[in-house]
């Protein structure tokens, strides 16, 4: 059986899984452990005892958390290896998997906001006057975001050795992201010759990952597998946006020489 089918197991088939059962003092094996109530009202009562927030619905109560990506995070480890222990297939090459498996979705921190076409303006003319007018617009707001201190300077001094961070540095950030934003926000505004428009979208695109990459950093204090996530990634973000603009600027340079 998968890692997943046994995290999942519901042997009573009663919305509970088998792993959280016990958690409860509840049987996994009976939909109602005390008989005559349901285990699924036991776990709701106890949780309004706990002060978990609730939602009444048309079904009843719907219980809702708020939970950051490292809650979550540690849940699932938790649900993880509790349904491995109650099986008895918790060993060392269950637990490598485990690692490498919960190392991925470290590095895998999804883009929130992704443009698309109906987010820029492109524009018919592709003439040479409006492709260098567009070259130089954009080469103008690049030049009045080149910040003193880059995010590899701020991460430097945030790891002090193997063992500790100073995150007080990561304030640092600041100015970066206001001017990242203020200059992705500027290239939105730009009229677009119709030629150019998807390397420009994927320029912007990049632009806004390396932006978000960049902001979840700061959240090492309050969710630190979301700002982990971001600095194993910014290397990855920041090549990613470097090769879209080397792109874009190859390709104007190709159509300005014609």
């Amino acid at each position: 059986m998968a890692i997943g089918d046994l995290v999942n197991k519901d042997t009573d088939r009663d919305g509970i899984l088998d792993w959280e059962e016990p958690l409860w003092g509840l049987d996994p094996t009976k939909t109602e452990t005390t008989p005559g109530v349901p285990d699924s009202s036991v776990i709701k009562k106890l949780k309004v005892e706990q002060g978990f927030s609730s939602n009444t619905t048309e079904g009843g109560q719907d219980y809702t958390e708020n939970l950051t990506e490292t809650d979550k995070f540690s849940r699932e480890l938790f649900s993880t290896i509790a349904s491995l222990n109650q099986n008895g297939v918790m060993d060392q090459t269950t637990i490598d998997k485990i690692s490498s498996s919960l190392n991925e979705r470290i590095k895998n921190n999804i883009q929130r906001k992704v443009f698309t076409v109906s987010d820029i303006k492109i524009i018919k003319d592709d003439s040479v006057n409006a492709i260098k007018k567009y070259y130089d617009t954009l080469n103008g707001i690049q030049k009045k975001y080149v910040g003193k201190n880059t995010v590899a300077d701020i991460l430097q001094r945030f790891i002090i050795d193997e063992n500790n961070v100073d995150t007080s540095v990561l304030i640092e950030l600041d100015p970066i992201i206001k001017q990242t934003s203020t200059m992705i926000n500027e290239i939105l505004k730009v009229s677009i010759p119709n030629s150019l428009s998807m390397l420009h979208l994927n320029f912007l695109n990049s632009g806004q990952g390396l932006l978000e990459n960049i902001s979840d950093m700061q959240f090492f204090d309050t969710d630190p597998v979301i700002a982990m996530g971001a600095m194993s990634k910014y290397e990855e973000n920041l090549n990613s946006f470097q090769t879209a603009l080397v792109s874009l600027i190859n390709t104007i340079d190709q159509k300005l020489k014609i």
